[in-house]
């Protein structure tokens, strides 16, 4: 009798939510101004506002010429003020937390998540499973056991402000009503070793009745061949009432293949667009391809067309000037303070009634070491249409240029983890680079041209790309391996573990 109130409560609140929610999606183009110029007048005093004269801002247009486009280390000097505990820097009070994501050039990324920013983050996630309970009409995984493979929610501290990953931070966030339904314990959550606590997360698991399950697709795919290694059973048969399967981080496309083998049957999808600068995006319809884009979340969206970002006159649009089916580098500005800044996505839109996008790339992951600026979309929707047309199951792959080759001319080289080889593996590279071609008329022409030679693929061992993520430190619930690199650093590394 529990569990029936319970969904049947689940139900009616998901239908009121989406009924709710249906205004914002009509009034796109209008909330995003109204909320420019509201968190434009609530910083006007803060330091960062002080020096770039937000009094006098009053039109997106105005925004745009006092605020220049920043990424993390041109914002860092603020936010090491904020972390030394000084006020009013970024924005008008100190932040709740801090985000810590792992960097590059910047080493470990401090990001500031406000109190005003926090709710939308939870708000988010909460509109993706109330939207697909309404449009399914059906809300009975609540009743079942829900797992999220995440970071630890173990924090510290940094004078006063919570520190910690954030799907670490989102844990502390649960709803006491779902507290009883949530898996793994506390315990198992707070290991660090990865490939232990997803062993244990396996253990813990495995005899429960899973309903929901929601991670990055890569370390899902750990998850379902650990417990596949372990029972004998498909996961589908292991928890035969499993409805729901929400991920996020990168592209879930070329997974499903797998993903959809190791399940044994479809399992509904949600795919999601979350990162610890906000919640941006979530598939508002699991039937249809898209992520909603939410423009009523505290976060001002602005769209600087790729084959422009990084150049001193590029254009910076608004959601009334984007085109359908064009890459734009994503640019922020949030109520946690952080102000056109460059996040370093890069998404298209597919749709404009409502506002949905795909995410298409990553300004700094792309390969153009001949000027052919190939992104992940490319090689991803070249990769999926191959598989389609000649069968295969593809674990993960990665693609590097060879410049300089022992012989003949340079190439594109491929790095393929196969679950499953095609049965015909020359038909499946001719076909592959010609979606590529087709795709990429720069990297056409440079075939054409006699300048590349068509794509070489090298299989790659089982578990190559998990030995990669271990040697870099970078096992865990959000990391992600680059599906292309301008260099060879990862192509080395693969290299070794040849097949």
């Amino acid at each position: 009798m529990i569990n029936f109130i319970k969904k049947k409560i689940a139900l009616i609140w998901a239908k009121k939510h989406v009924k709710a929610t249906a205004k914002f999606k009509n009034n796109a183009v209008e909330d995003q101004q109204q909320l420019l110029l509201s968190l434009v007048k609530t910083a006007e005093k803060t330091l960062f506002g002080r020096e770039r004269n937000f009094e006098e801002i009053k039109t997106i247009q105005d925004y745009q010429t006092h605020v220049q486009i920043a990424d993390y280390e041109e914002l860092k000097p603020y936010i090491e003020k904020v972390k030394k505990g000084q006020r009013n820097i970024l924005w008008t009070e100190t932040p709740e937390y801090f985000a810590k994501t792992s960097g590059t050039t910047s080493g470990s990324k401090y990001i500031p998540i406000s109190k005003e920013g926090m709710p939308y983050q939870l708000a988010a996630a909460q509109s993706a499973i109330f939207h697909y309970i309404s449009q399914k009409n059906n809300s009975d995984f609540v009743a079942g056991k829900m797992i999220f493979l995440q970071g630890s929610p173990e924090l510290e501290e940094i004078n006063g402000i919570k520190t910690g990953r954030l799907s670490g931070i989102v844990a502390h966030h649960i709803p006491n009503y779902l507290q009883k339904n949530r898996l793994p314990s506390e315990k198992t959550n707070l290991i660090d070793d990865w490939e232990t606590k997803v062993d244990e997360i396996v253990k813990e698991t495995e005899r429960q009745n899973m309903t929901l399950i929601s991670g990055i697709p890569p370390w899902l795919i750990m998850y379902f061949e650990k417990l596949i290694e372990r029972n004998g059973k498909k996961i589908t048969e292991l928890f035969p009432n499993l409805q729901l399967i929400i991920t996020g981080g990168v592209n879930f496309e070329p997974y499903r293949e797998k993903m959809n083998e190791l399940l044994g049957r479809p399992v509904d999808t949600i795919q999601t667009f979350p990162a610890s600068e906000g919640f941006f995006a979530f598939q508002d319809d699991y039937t249809k391809e898209g992520l909603l884009l939410l423009t009523n979340h505290g976060i001002f969206y602005e769209f600087v067309p790729l084959e422009t970002y990084g150049k001193p006159d590029a254009q910076r649009l608004t959601l009334k000037d984007v085109e359908l089916h064009k890459d734009y580098a994503l640019i922020l500005t949030t109520n946690s303070g952080l102000w056109a800044y460059s996040i370093g996505d890069v998404v298209r839109f597919i749709s404009k009634d409502p506002y949905r996008i795909v995410v298409s790339g990553r300004t700094k992951h792309f390969t153009s070491a001949f000027g052919e600026h190939v992104i992940a979309f490319e090689v991803e929707e070249a990769m999926k249409a191959t598989v389609e047309k000649f069968p295969a199951q593809i674990t993960e792959f990665h693609l590097a240029p060879q410049v300089n080759p022992a012989e003949g001319l340079p190439y594109h080289e491929w790095f393929i983890e196969f679950e499953k080889e095609p049965a015909d593996m020359e038909a499946f590279r001719i076909n592959l680079d010609k979606e590529m071609r087709r795709r990429n008329t720069y990297y056409d022409d440079l075939i054409a041209g006699n300048i590349l030679k068509p794509l070489v693929i090298s299989r790659l061992e089982k578990n190559a790309f998990h030995e990669y993520a271990k040697s870099e430190g970078k096992l865990g619930g959000q990391n992600k391996i680059p599906r292309l690199a301008n260099d060879r650093k990862i192509g080395d590394f693969l290299d070794k573990l040849k097949s």
